[in-house]
């Protein structure tokens, strides 16, 4: 294993503690994924967009109606791994019992992704691991980038296999087998690629500056040995080439170091903000003291390549604009796993090692429930809007409105692609999808609909608060086209004295409806 190679520096753990028995590493994993067990979409704000998608693509224009407002083109891109899951088990499951079970296993995947790497690197499961698994449950899987979650989680597991084979002397079989792989890991989603390239290449000039000696050598032999995962550069280049690379390369947060400071801290944003916060503290506290204690000792660990991947995913975290290559929240999406592998390369062998891991299990047990708890709560809205389906008739040509509200709290409400389950479930037109050159392969086709056939057309705020991407609600309800639409559904209206003329409500609950569009004349 990586940390019994000469020269590491710290002894490797030996052994097989209490905290190290199957059972126990098997509940965590199943645990993981237990928010997701009750709710039948799961309540990860993007995710119902993307399920929207999934319909479609699986449909493959056999239904006239979707046929006639959406097209699908299969293109090799860099965000494709739930999609070609969904299109595997989709006929078989369904669109939403085929995403909820993908959806669970990402999380249980991405929690024993972070243990194998904790035991690979050294030598059994450290204490201090289990602070890292909550971070399974951080913002962006809560914000629904489930291409990005699933990439990161084989990313991991692809780390240790770099690992293993490097330890083996297996260069030759690594080689080889990582050609295929990383074309593989960035079809799933780019990020998981290159966050591979990153931890492995730390890894790999460690281990030849270990054997050669000096640095510039060790340079060198390792950018020789890297360049097995650098195949991804091909279909990259032919869609830049293309035109297709999309996105903003340039955001305006590249250099907003307060925005930096607040993705830090929102790792855990989810309902309760002393909570979530409270929970960062945490984290921190524990590197902390990892890092008192390493300068203490200063003794080499076998965490240390690890360690100065996290450092070199830190500096692209500072560094990365807002959007890139598609991608929104491009330096928001790391914040987490800097964190994550930071704790996973904590060496945490210690005469406190019993106590250290009690504490935990503790916190993934505290953040676990909190999860459930949340992930109950915000099932319990989606159910209640979605009752407003049971009076939409199948293929109704629907357009909604999401209310916002004006500044954004600690707890979001979630429901800003709710919409796009009256597609999967009434094949119902839904103005909540995406449309990204080079990140997405639907195409809204819709034309009738003018600025209001995608996203961020749904969202609608109170007129006191309009800006560019969000519509005050008098403006949108006299705006839309009405001959374009046969219902109008508007989830948790803001205030404003909206025309509502010619809305014939049909279902009613709270500020919520859904509304019959009556033409005269």
């Amino acid at each position: 294993m990586a940390g019994s190679k000469p020269g590491s520096g710290a002894a490797p753990l030996t052994g097989r503690p209490w905290w190290g028995h199957p059972v126990l590493i098997f509940a965590l994993i199943l645990a993981s994924g237990a928010p997701l067990w009750w709710p039948a979409i799961a309540p990860l704000t993007d995710l119902p967009g993307h399920m929207g998608r999934y319909l479609i693509q699986l449909d493959g224009g056999q239904t006239a109606a979707l046929a006639r407002w959406y097209s699908f083109d299969w293109q090799w891109i860099g965000n494709l791994g739930v999609d070609l899951l969904v299109q595997l088990l989709g006929p078989v499951l369904g669109v939403e019992a085929a995403t909820k079970l993908i959806i669970i296993a990402i999380a249980m995947l991405g929690t024993a992704g972070f243990l194998a790497i904790a035991r690979q690197v050294h030598g059994r499961i450290p204490p201090t691991a289990f602070f890292a698994l909550p971070l399974i449950w951080s913002l962006p899987f809560l914000w629904g980038f489930v291409n990005f979650a699933l990439s990161i989680a084989l990313a991991c597991f692809a780390y240790v296999l770099w690992l293993r084979l490097a330890d083996a002397a297996r260069l030759g079989l690594r080689a080889a087998v990582f050609v295929p792989l990383s074309l593989l890991l960035w079809t799933i989603h780019i990020y998981g690629w290159a966050v591979l390239c990153v931890l492995a290449g730390t890894a790999e000039l460690d281990r030849q500056s270990r054997v050669r000696g000096k640095l510039s050598a060790a340079f060198m032999a390792s950018c020789v040995s890297l360049l097995c995962l650098l195949p991804p550069l091909v279909p990259m280049v032919l869609r830049f080439g293309e035109g297709g690379a999309g996105g903003q390369p340039f955001g305006h947060t590249w250099f907003r170091f307060d925005l930096k400071a607040r993705w830090l801290l929102s790792v855990f944003k989810d309902r309760w903000e002393v909570f979530d916060i409270a929970s960062v503290g945490v984290i921190a506290l524990v590197l902390v003291l990892a890092l008192a204690h390493w300068a203490v000792r200063r003794t080499r660990s076998p965490g240390t390549p690890l360690a100065l991947g996290a450092g070199v995913l830190a500096f692209l975290f500072l560094i990365l604009p807002h959007a890139l290559l598609g991608s929104a929240y491009a330096d928001m999406r790391l914040a987490p796993y800097v964190l994550a592998f930071a704790l996973l390369a904590i060496h945490g062998g210690s005469r406190q090692a019993g106590l250290l891991a009690a504490a935990g299990l503790t916190f993934f047990a505290a953040r676990t429930t909190g999860s459930i708890l949340s992930a109950k709560a915000y099932d319990d809205s989606y159910r209640a809007e979605l009752a407003a389906l049971d009076h939409l008739p199948a293929g109704a040509r629907l357009i909604s409105f999401v209310g916002r509200p004006c500044a954004e709290g600690w707890s979001v409400h979630r429901l800003d692609h709710l919409p796009s389950i009256a597609l999967v479930r009434k094949r119902a037109f839904a103005n909540d999808q995406w449309q990204a050159s080079g990140a997405q392969l639907l195409t809204v086709t819709y034309q009738a609909a003018g600025q209001f056939r995608s996203d961020p057309s749904q969202f609608v705020v109170e007129p006191r608060c309009e800006r560019h991407e969000r519509m005050a609600i008098t403006r949108a309800l006299s705006t839309f086209p009405r001959d374009a639409f046969d219902y109008v559904w508007i989830i948790r209206q803001p205030a404003g004295s909206a025309d509502m003329r010619g809305l014939v409500p049909v279902w009613k609950q709270g500020t919520s409806g859904l509304y019959r569009i009556v033409r005269t004349g």
